[in-house]
C-alpha cells in the first residue's frame, strides 16, 4: 500500500457502530467503550516524517508498517514500555477481550509479528472492532494480499475509519479508478482526516479539478508539512505573503523543499542572511538545489572558498547548476582542465549550459572545431543563447546561410540577441523591412541597441514622433549614440528660439531638453555630443566649460573638437597650441584646420607651409573651403614669383 507525504497512521482501536440493531443506549454504551479503549491505547494520531524526494509523486510503494505506525501511538516511546503493554492486554486478549485483542494486534504488526497479529485482528475484526479491521488491512498488503486488505478497510470505512477510508482511497487511485479513489479520499478528508485532506487535493491536482487549496489547507492546517509546501506552492503567485507563511511552517517541520523556495523568497527580497540560514538548512537535509544556492550567496559575499565546498557538495549530489559553477569558477583562475570536467559533469547532469560553457572555454582559447561541435550539441537540446553564438561562428567564417537558421531558431525560442543579429543580417543585404521587423521584435524585449536601430530607421522614414519613443527607450537604457540622436531630434523639433531682448543675458535662457540629452551622452563619451556641448556652451559665452568639452572630444580623436579648440586657443591669443590641434585636425581630414593652417602660415610668412596646406584645404573641402583655399594659394603663389 502506498501513502504520500507525511507518516500515515493507520493502527488505531474502535468499534464498528450496528445501527440496524443496537439501541440507542447500546450505541451510547459502545461509544463509551471506544472512548475509555482509545484513551488507552491507540488514537489515530497523525505525525510529521520526511518528505518524498519528489512531493509531485503520488504513489510510493510499499510502505513499512513501522513508516504506518507512531510510537506516539501507546504514549510510550522505550522497549521495556511495549513490552509491558504487550503483557498487559495478552492476558486479556487471550480471554477473548475484543479491545485488548485490537491493541496486541496492534502492538505486534507495529513490531512486524505478522504471524503473531493476524489472529488477534481477525479476532477483534470479528468481534465488531473497526480499528482491528483497518488494521488487518495494513497486515494483508504487508503480505501481498491488496484486494482482501482493501475489503478490510471497506468493512473499516463504511463503519467510519477516516484512516481506513483514506487507505482505501489510497488502493482505488494505485490502480486507476480515480473515482473510486475521489469518493474515499472525500470521506477520509470530510472526517478531519488529515492524509486524506491531502490524498484528496493532489487527486484533484493531478486532474485539473477545483477545491485543490481547501484540501491543502486542510491538511496543512493539521500539520502535514507536504500539504504546507503544496499549498505555498498554489499561493506563491496570488497571494505571496500567505505562501511565505506555509513555506515557514513545512521548513520548520523539515520539508528540504520547502527551506529551498522560503531561501529564494527571502534572498530575492534582499534578506540574505537569514536567507543562507534557510538554504543552509535545506543543504544539509540533502537538498542539492540549496546546496548550490547556498554556494552562489556565499560567492557573492566574497567567500569563494566556502561557496566552492557547497557547489561541490551540490554537484556530486547531481546538481548540473553547481557544476557550471565549479567550471566557470577553475576557467577564472585559468585552471582550463579542471574547467572542463566540471562543465563535463554538469552534461551529465542534463543540464546543456554544461555543452555552452564548454564551448565558450574552447572558443576562448580559439579553438573553432570544438566551439562549433558544443555549440551544436547545446543547440539541438534547446539552448537558445547557444544557437545564437552558433550562428555567429557560421557568420564569421562567412557561412551567412548557415547561420541565418541558428539565428531564427534562437529568436523563435526568445533569444534577443539572435532577434537583434537577425536584423543586422538581413541589414547587410539591403533587405531593410526584414531587419526592421527584427530589430522591433528585439526592441520590445528592451535591446537597447535595437531599439536604437528602429529609431535611425523611423527618423529615416519621417516619423519623427515613432522614432522619439524608441530613441529614448535606447538612451534611457545608456545608449550614447541614441542619447545623442534623441537629442539631435528634440532640436530639429523644437520651435526657434525666441529672439534675444535687447540688454538681456545671452546665457539667461534655461537649458533645453535636447541640451540635457546632448550632456548625457558627452558624459558617456560621445565625441560628437561632446562637440556640440561644447559649441552651446559657448554660444552661451561659457567659454571654460566649451574649451573642456572640446578638448575631450579632440583627445578622444574628434577632428571638429580639435578644430574648435584651435579657435578657442587662437581667439584667447595661444595660436602656437592652437596650431598643434588644427594641424591635428587637418591630419585626420578637416578642410577648415587646413585652410586655417595655410592663413596662420601666411601671416607668419612662410609662404610655401602655407601653400602646403591650402592644396590640402582644396582636397579636403567642402566647396565653400576648397574655393578660398584655392584663391590663397594663388595669392601666395604669386607672392613667391614676385
Amino acid at each position: 500500500m502506498g501513502f504520500m507525504g507525511d507518516r500515515s497512521t493507520l493502527l488505531e482501536t474502535g468499534r464498528f457502530v450496528r445501527a440496524d440493531s443496537e439501541s440507542d443506549a447500546e450505541a451510547d454504551g459502545a461509544a463509551q467503550a471506544v472512548d475509555v479503549t482509545t484513551a488507552m491505547t491507540t488514537r489515530a494520531v497523525r505525525t510529521t516524517a520526511a518528505a518524498p524526494t519528489t512531493p509531485d509523486v503520488s504513489v510510493v510503494s510499499d510502505v513499512s508498517v513501522d513508516a504506518l505506525f507512531d510510537d506516539a501511538v501507546f504514549g510510550l516511546t522505550d522497549a521495556a514500555g511495549d513490552a509491558a503493554l504487550e503483557a498487559r492486554h495478552r492476558i486479556a486478549a487471550d480471554k477473548g477481550d475484543p479491545g485488548a485483542m485490537s491493541v496486541l494486534g496492534a502492538l505486534l504488526l507495529r513490531r512486524g509479528d505478522l504471524a503473531g497479529a493476524e489472529p488477534y485482528l481477525r479476532g477483534a475484526t470479528g468481534e465488531g472492532d473497526r480499528a482491528a479491521a483497518n488494521n488487518l488491512g495494513v497486515l494483508l498488503h504487508q503480505r501481498g494480499y491488496p484486494e482482501e486488505a482493501a475489503g478490510w478497510w471497506r468493512v473499516a470505512a463504511v463503519a467510519g475509519s477516516a484512516p481506513a477510508a483514506h487507505a482505501l482511497g489510497r488502493h482505488y487511485r494505485e490502480r486507476g479508478d480515480e473515482p473510486a479513489a475521489e469518493y474515499w479520499m472525500r470521506q477520509a478528508a470530510e472526517s478531519g482526516h488529515a492524509l486524506g485532506a491531502y490524498g484528496l487535493a493532489d487527486l484533484l491536482e493531478h486532474r485539473g479539478d477545483k477545491g485543490v487549496e481547501r484540501w491543502f489547507r486542510a491538511a496543512a492546517e493539521q500539520g502535514h508539512r507536504e500539504a504546507a509546501y503544496r499549498l505555498a506552492r498554489h499561493l506563491r503567485k496570488g497571494d505571496p505573503a500567505e505562501a511565505e507563511q506555509w513555506y515557514r511552517q513545512a521548513a520548520a517541520r523539515g520539508h528540504r523543499r520547502a527551506g529551498l523556495h522560503l531561501g529564494a523568497l527571502l534572498e530575492a527580497r534582499g534578506e540574505l542572511k537569514e536567507a543562507g540560514r534557510w538554504y543552509l538548512t535545506s543543504a544539509k537535509q540533502g537538498e542539492a538545489r540549496a546546496a548550490c544556492a547556498l554556494g552562489f550567496l556565499l560567492r557573492d559575499a566574497g567567500d569563494e572558498e566556502n561557496a566552492a565546498t557547497w557547489w561541490l557538495k551540490a554537484a556530486q549530489d547531481g546538481d548540473g547548476n553547481a557544476a557550471n559553477a565549479l567550471g566557470a569558477l577553475h576557467a577564472a583562475r585559468g585552471e582550463t582542465q579542471t574547467a572542463e570536467k566540471w562543465y563535463r559533469a554538469a552534461m551529465d547532469a542534463g543540464d546543456q549550459n554544461g555543452a555552452y560553457n564548454l564551448a565558450l572555454l574552447c572558443a576562448a582559447q580559439e579553438r573553432t572545431g570544438p566551439a562549433e561541435q558544443w555549440y551544436r550539441r547545446a543547440a539541438y537540446a534547446g539552448h537558445r543563447e547557444a544557437a545564437n553564438a552558433l550562428a555567429i561562428l557560421l557568420l564569421q567564417g562567412g557561412d551567412a546561410e548557415g547561420a541565418e537558421p541558428w539565428f531564427s531558431k534562437a529568436a523563435e525560442a526568445g533569444s534577443v540577441d539572435a532577434a537583434f543579429n537577425l536584423g543586422i543580417l538581413f541589414a547587410s543585404r539591403d533587405e531593410d523591412r526584414t531587419a526592421l521587423k527584427w530589430y522591433e521584435r528585439a526592441a520590445s524585449a528592451g535591446h537597447t541597441d535595437a531599439a536604437l536601430q528602429v529609431g535611425i530607421a523611423l527618423v529615416r522614414d519621417g516619423e519623427e514622433r515613432a522614432a522619439e519613443r524608441h530613441l529614448r527607450c535606447a538612451a534611457g537604457g545608456g545608449s550614447a549614440e541614441a542619447a545623442f540622436r534623441l537629442a539631435a531630434l528634440l532640436e530639429s523639433l523644437a520651435p526657434p528660439p525666441e529672439p534675444v531682448a535687447l540688454g538681456e543675458s545671452v546665457g539667461g535662457a534655461a537649458r533645453t531638453e535636447s541640451e540635457e540629452w546632448y550632456e548625457r551622452a558627452a558624459e558617456l563619451g560621445h565625441r560628437r555630443a561632446q562637440v556640440r556641448v561644447g559649441m552651446l556652451a559657448a554660444a552661451r559665452g561659457e567659454l571654460g566649460s566649451a574649451a573642456r568639452w572640446y578638448r575631450e572630444a579632440a583627445e578622444a580623436g574628434s577632428r571638429n573638437g580639435a578644430f574648435n579648440l584651435g579657435l578657442l586657443l587662437a581667439r584667447e591669443g595661444n595660436e602656437p597650441e592652437a596650431a598643434l590641434w588644427w594641424t591635428r585636425a587637418a591630419v585626420a581630414g578637416h578642410g577648415r584646420a587646413a585652410l586655417r593652417l595655410g592663413l596662420l602660415a601666411a601671416r607668419q610668412g612662410d609662404l610655401t607651409e602655407g601653400q602646403k596646406w591650402c592644396v590640402r584645404a582644396m582636397e579636403l573641402g567642402p566647396a565653400e573651403v576648397s574655393e578660398r583655399a584655392a584663391r590663397l594659394r594663388d595669392a601666395l603663389a604669386e607672392e613667391l614669383s614676385a
